[in-house]
């Protein structure tokens, strides 16, 4: 049985609309581990608006779904570099989700943005790697420190807005459909994962779901 450890939740309580719920297609499996259909994982990693962590051409993805301000995705953050830095069969997808509002809105914006000039990877892990984040400013000096460009940030944030508000809205819409109360919330293959899973745990869930060999 996996360990987890319990989930920032939400600030406010969301009705999930059914309809969201059968496009994913969430069903119960064994260990209380969920799967998602095949349509739906599809669905969930099509066009994912930010590039891949780890292996360009994996056989596993997994998608975080996170807060920059929350203390176990920043707990689990390790655990994730460490599996995609040893097992070069391994993707991770990240999805801004930032349920404590505020400051964790303009976080995920910032680091959206930095998309648009080649480091939205060196902005999440350097946010992650943070500590709590209390104001702008102070999100600003770090992501400056780590060589991106506060000007080109802040046109791409005003430029892009529309394309950044709808990522937004789609990390909360699947993570809602997912059945996630908080975060971190992590989909492995097919797997749901609520919450804080170690090294050993992630490898577990990493090795049911990858196909046999010469599959895939």
């Amino acid at each position: 049985m996996l360990k987890l450890i319990k989930v920032c939740p939400p600030v406010k309580a969301v009705l999930l609309a059914l309809a969201v719920v059968c496009s994913l297609g969430v069903r119960a499996v064994a260990q209380d581990i969920q799967l998602i259909t095949l349509a739906g994982q599809k669905e969930m990693l099509a066009n994912p608006g930010t590039p891949l962590a780890g292996a360009s051409s994996p056989d596993v993805t997994l998608v975080e779904y996170f807060d920059y301000n929350c203390p176990f995705c920043k707990q689990l953050a390790p655990e994730l570099e460490s599996l995609i830095g040893e097992d070069h069969k391994v993707a991770l997808v990240y999805k801004e989700w930032p349920i404590f509002g505020g400051i964790s809105v303009y976080a995920a914006k910032a680091v959206l943005a930095a998309g648009w000039q080649g480091k939205y990877l060196v902005a999440h892990d350097t946010l992650m790697r943070g500590p709590r984040w209390s104001d702008e400013a102070q999100v600003d000096r770090a992501l400056e420190s780590a060589g991106i460009s506060l000007d080109r940030l802040k046109k791409d944030a005003a430029s892009h807005a529309t394309d950044i508000n709808a990522l937004l809205t789609r990390s909360e819409t699947e993570a809602r459909a997912l059945g996630l109360r908080g975060t971190p919330g992590l989909v492995v293959g097919r797997q749901i994962v609520p919450g804080v899973v170690d090294l050993k745990g992630l490898k577990a869930l990493v090795a049911r779901a990858r196909p046999p060999s010469g599959q895939g």
